[in-house]
C-alpha cells in the first residue's frame, strides 16, 4: 500500500510490489484505493487482477490482507482451491461466493441503517434538550422584563405621589396667601 494525502488525512493506492521496494516507491501494478477517512471505509480493488495475484503467491501486508478479505478475495482463492482439489463444482463455488456476497451486503445495510437511526435519534433528543433550554431560558427572560416593568411601574408610582405631594404643599402655600388678602 502506497500512502497519500496530508499529514492526519491519509489515503492509500493498493499495489502489487517486490518486498524488497520501498513503501512508496517503484510497484509492478496498481490494484486500487483505500480511503480510511469515510465512513465505511472506502475501497476500490480490481477484483480480477487482485485475485491472480494472490492465485501466482503474492505476500499481502496485513492491512492490504484484511482489504482482501472484506472484499472477499481470500474467501475466492479459497473456494477455487476446492475446486482445483475437487471438493465441489465452479458453479458451487460461484454460488458460495454470491451467497456470501449477499450476506455481506445485507448486514453492512443493516449497519448503515441502524447508524442512521442512531443518529436521527441523537438529533431529535438534542433538539428536545435544546427546547428545554430555549424554554428555561425564556423563562428566565420573562421574570427578568416582569421584574423590570414592576420596577419602572413602582418608579413611576412613586414618582406620582411625589409630584402628588410637591403639589398639596404648593397648593396649600397659594390658598394660604389668598386667604390672608381677604
Amino acid at each position: 500500500m502506497q500512502r497519500h494525502g496530508r499529514k492526519g488525512y491519509a489515503h492509500y493506492t493498493i499495489v502489487v510490489a517486490d518486498s524488497r521496494a520501498p513503501r512508496d516507491g517503484k510497484f509492478i501494478e496498481r490494484l486500487g484505493s483505500y480511503d480510511p477517512n469515510t465512513n465505511p471505509s472506502t475501497i476500490q480493488l480490481n477484483f480480477e487482477r487482485a485475485l491472480y495475484w494472490v492465485g501466482v503467491g503474492a505476500q499481502p501486508t496485513d492491512t492490504a490482507n484484511y482489504i482482501l478479505k472484506r472484499e472477499g478475495v481470500m474467501l475466492m482463492k479459497h473456494l477455487q482451491g476446492g475446486v482445483k482439489k475437487g471438493a465441489f463444482t465452479e458453479e458451487e463455488a460461484q454460488k458460495k461466493f454470491d451467497a456470501w456476497k449477499a450476506d455481506k451486503e445485507a448486514r453492512l445495510n443493516a449497519i448503515a441503517t441502524k447508524q442512521a437511526a442512531d443518529g436521527k435519534a441523537k438529533a431529535e433528543k438534542r433538539i428536545e434538550e435544546e427546547k428545554k433550554v430555549n424554554e428555561a431560558i425564556a423563562k428566565r427572560v420573562a421574570e427578568k422584563k416582569a421584574a423590570i416593568l414592576a420596577a419602572e411601574a413602582e418608579a413611576a408610582a412613586k414618582a406620582a405621589e411625589e409630584a402628588k405631594a410637591a403639589e398639596a404643599p404648593a397648593a396649600d402655600a397659594a390658598e394660604a396667601p389668598a386667604e390672608q388678602n381677604n
